[in-house]
């Protein structure tokens, strides 16, 4: 079911947001976040806090904005791994308090993007921080603790670096809603990992190897999909589990549009392009080397 066979519009405190920009300043902002889970930089300042266990990098790094809480805090907030695997980050805080996990983060980005040559002119850098400032101001962070938490880090001096921050809590934000969308659709933390797997938007393999669900949980997980008419009996996604998959990224759309109502979709749409260099520049550097 594409977006647009649905309503396209949501009423915001503000006015009337397109779903559309919505869904494309999300995408935006994703990918202009993702990368900081697949460089070599963030291995390699983690590695300088005495950490060199990928999993337990992964949860350090991203739960850090929320201070050093215990493993089943950053379990709660990440949704979809299993309990074995969020373990993974036991004594994280013992090689390294937060905030040094969260300046090596920053580090890690800095570095990374100017690896890749990441080039916004400075009047570009200043008005997308001129966008994407208000609505990390304006948000309402109740129920949105990854976002909540990331608004809360002092932004760094360096400029590129700072824009990146308020990028990650936009994108936190998307994820923090889109968990409440899940639970309220029934997809438990293993169930929703199934379903994006069999849609094809993540490997099994490593789906299965980073989040740590056994053979029995996983088959569980599946059957219950299987039972809903979302995947058939070879786990093959059906067109009720696209058409149910498709639901959960509107109504998630839904919640994002007060998000991005303070700029608007004129807004929404403009800081989209102009943070595009960012995932430009990455998939450059990633053609050139493969």
């Amino acid at each position: 079911m594409h977006l647009d066979a649905l309503p396209d519009c949501a009423r915001t405190g503000d006015g009337t947001m397109d779903l559309n920009a919505v869904r494309d300043v999300s995408r935006a902002v994703s990918a202009a976040h993702l990368f900081i889970y697949l460089v070599p930089e963030t291995a390699e300042e983690a590695a300088e806090l005495g950490v060199t266990d990928h999993e337990a990098t992964y949860l350090a790094f991203r739960s850090a904005a929320m201070g050093a809480v215990p493993w089943q805090v950053t379990l709660a907030a990440f949704y979809n791994f299993s309990p074995r695997a969020a373990q993974a980050m036991a004594g994280v805080w013992d090689a390294a308090p937060p905030e040094r996990w969260q300046a090596a983060r920053f580090l890690a980005a800095g570095r990374a993007m100017r690896r890749v040559d990441v080039h916004l002119i400075d009047d570009h850098l200043a008005e997308a921080r001129s966008l994407i400032d208000p609505v990390v101001a304006g948000a309402d962070y109740a129920g949105k603790v990854l976002a909540a938490a990331n608004a809360s880090v002092a932004l760094p001096p360096d400029p590129l670096v700072a824009l990146w921050q308020q990028i990650t809590v936009a994108r936190e934000w998307r994820g923090d809603a889109h968990l409440v969308v899940l639970a309220d659709n029934g997809l438990g933390p293993c169930d929703c990992l199934v379903l994006h797997t069999a849609i094809g938007r993540l490997p099994t393999a490593l789906a299965r190897t980073t989040r740590r669900w056994d053979d029995e949980e996983w088959s569980t997980a599946t059957a219950r999909l299987v039972a809903r008419g979302w995947l058939d009996s070879h786990g093959v996604v059906t067109d009720a589990g696209n058409a149910a998959r498709e639901r959960i990224e509107v109504e998630t759309d839904r919640h994002c549009a007060a998000l991005w109502a303070p700029i608007g979709n004129a807004g929404a749409r403009r800081f989209a392009s102009l943070i595009a260099p960012i995932d430009n520049a990455f998939t450059t550097a990633s053609a050139v080397t493969t």
